[in-house]
């Protein structure tokens, strides 16, 4: 048996479990572990400039592969630092191991330099944590902070290792389990049968269905056989803001994001639906508006792997607890069993409404102004146009989050990649660069703003260090966008603190770190700037765009109510 210090049992647990990149800043209390780092050649070590952008590029990377991202922070202010990237990961169930380094644990509890109660900090943010309390449990504790953090529904788990438990003098038995088991924990392996094939039947009765997937789709790795579900029922589909690529986008039966900012069709064909499959998604505000009025004629099937986001906030009449993927492969063989001819022609005439609400237009219509200033709407359409559509798009939060959402037409799952649950600006690029290093020949674009790209702009030094030619777009309208845009519809256009009086020169800044900068602000050459910034396939550019700044995000519900309830433009509602 080998013998093995705790630093080294961290070390060579992470490689035993496949991990290939940790994203850190080292400390005092982490030295043991980073003196073991030296010598191990199969685990690359990402040094950040600070821990919050280790935390999202760690999410980036799990978003986008389905791995659990991996983050290695000092105790104290290096642990706090990364308490907003565990709440991102953990409010859009994002499987993360956070290894927190922490005093030695004779001083934990003495307000010793650089304590803090890590474990107690992070608990209401965390799917679980755990504190070491001995060398030799350094292996099992790791083996299940991999297991919490990735069956189930995931979510961020931390380990908090005291600096003695690393002591390079002190050796243990080293073995890493091959499986583990946790007594209390079991989630569910696959759905009640006999639930899901009276929804298979109710969706067959169903004369107005429609199908609402969320993010859960896409980390249970179910979008192959939704889309075959969708397809086999003739279903329109809508997705949730982190459900986007779930389902082709650019399909016909893609009637667009549903929600706040979602489309015109989408909202009017959820409102009016009969039966609603949604699937991995948990009915959250930014979708359902006022839940009193939430889809009143609708009959609803719900899946998740998560029990306790059923009839959370809207009753479900057929519940089905189980991996979402397991359950719709089963649901499809049900369906193959009775017969779908009864639902294609239920659905005829609703579908016929749907393309009335359509009318032919695009899901997201805009007035395309007078050629002289940029829309921000068409910055995003000719980014899908020149990345083919087939590009990893990471945003921040705001209202070039909601354009790139509109606008950019997801075909692929895991390629939108954003902070929808706790909206953390500051996410996209940190999250760009994660995804980089894992696919460095894929086009890799950050869609941003003046606001958010400053939240975590000290990573241009990392990309350049590690090479990572991620694509800026930066919508610069010279406010917080979103904020104006409430302030506009129901503060009287009263701006307190939204505009940005004091901006840097983000060309000279990025050329600064060593990258290229290019500034737009002719319409006519939006297209060639940006064909020429994804030419430079092995430098990072940062495209600062000079877009209109009274521009706001349609459609746009009304608050507390239906689902039909929206402001169509600054003058038009529903």
């Amino acid at each position: 048996m080998e013998l093995l210090s705790g630093a080294e049992m961290v070390v060579r647990s992470l490689r035993d479990e496949g991990v290939k990149y940790i994203y850190g800043y080292p400390g005092g209390a982490l030295l043991h572990i980073y003196d073991a780092l030296f010598k191990e050649n199969d685990v690359t070590h990402i040094l950040v400039r600070h821990e919050q952008a280790a935390t999202h590029m760690a999410d980036g990377y799990a978003r986008a592969t389905g791995k659990p991202g991996v983050v290695l922070v000092t105790s104290g202010p290096g642990a706090t630092n990364a308490i907003t990237g565990i709440a991102t990961a953990y409010m859009d169930s994002i499987p993360m191991v956070i290894l927190s380094g922490q005093v030695p644990s004779n001083m934990v509890g003495t307000d010793a330099f650089q304590e803090t109660d890590m474990v107690g900090i992070s608990r209401p943010i965390v799917k679980h944590s755990f504190i070491v309390k001995h060398p030799s449990e350094i292996p099992e504790v790791i083996k299940k902070a991999f297991y919490l953090a990735q069956s189930g529904r995931p979510g961020p788990v931390v380990v908090d290792i005291p600096k003695d438990m690393g002591d390079p003098t002190q050796k243990f038995e080293y073995s890493y389990p091959k499986k583990v088991k946790l007594r209390s924990y079991s989630p569910a392996v696959r759905g009640h049968s006999g639930q899901i094939r009276k929804a298979a039947e109710m969706l067959l009765a169903a004369k107005r269905p429609i199908l609402y997937a969320g993010g859960g789709v896409i980390m249970g790795g179910a979008s192959e056989h939704l889309t075959e579900l969708a397809k086999m029922l003739n279903l329109p589909v809508t997705n949730t803001l982190m459900g986007l690529g779930a389902y082709p986008g650019t399909d016909r039966q893609f009637v667009g994001m549903l929600g706040m900012h979602g489309s015109y069709t989408a909202n009017l064909a959820m409102h009016h639906a009969d039966v609603i499959l949604a699937v991995g998604a948990r009915f959250d505000d930014r979708v359902i508006n006022g839940a009193a009025k939430f889809c009143p004629n609708a009959k609803i099937i719900h899946i998740d792997i998560d029990p306790a986001s059923i009839s959370k906030t809207i009753k479900a009449d057929i519940p089905i607890v189980g991996p979402v993927d397991s359950v719709l492969s089963e649901m499809v063989a049900i369906l193959k069993e009775i017969g779908d001819a009864p639902s294609k022609e239920n659905v005829a005439s609703w579908w016929k409404q749907i393309e009335e609400w359509r009318g032919g237009r695009d899901l997201f219509p805009y007035d395309k102004g007078d050629g002289v200033i940029i829309k921000p709407q068409t910055v995003i359409e000719t980014l899908w146009e020149v990345t083919k559509g087939d590009a990893y798009i990471t945003s921040d939060v705001g209202q070039h989050q909601m354009f790139a959402a509109q606008y950019y037409r997801f075909d692929k799952p895991n390629r939108w990649i954003n902070s929808g649950g706790l909206g953390t600006m500051g996410f996209g690029f940190p999250a760009a660069m994660g995804i980089k290093l894992s696919f460095p020949e894929s086009d890799v674009a950050c869609v941003t703003g003046e606001g958010s790209i400053q939240m975590n702009i000290q990573e241009l030094s990392t990309c350049l260090q590690y090479d990572l030619p991620v694509k800026i777009v930066n919508l610069n309208n010279g406010a917080l966008g979103m904020v104006r845009q409430w302030q506009d519809m129901q503060y009287n256009s009263r701006y307190s603190h939204s505009y940005m009086e004091s901006l840097p020169d983000f060309v000279k800044l990025a050329e600064a770190y060593g990258h290229v900068g290019i500034r737009v602000t002719d319409p006519k050459d939006l297209k060639s700037k940006m064909e020429e910034a994804f030419a430079l396939k092995n430098r990072l550019v940062f495209l600062d765009i000079q877009v209109d700044s009274s521009e706001h995000v349609y459609p746009m519900q009304i608050r507390d109510g239906a689902m039909r309830d929206m402001w169509l433009s600054k003058t038009e509602r529903t």
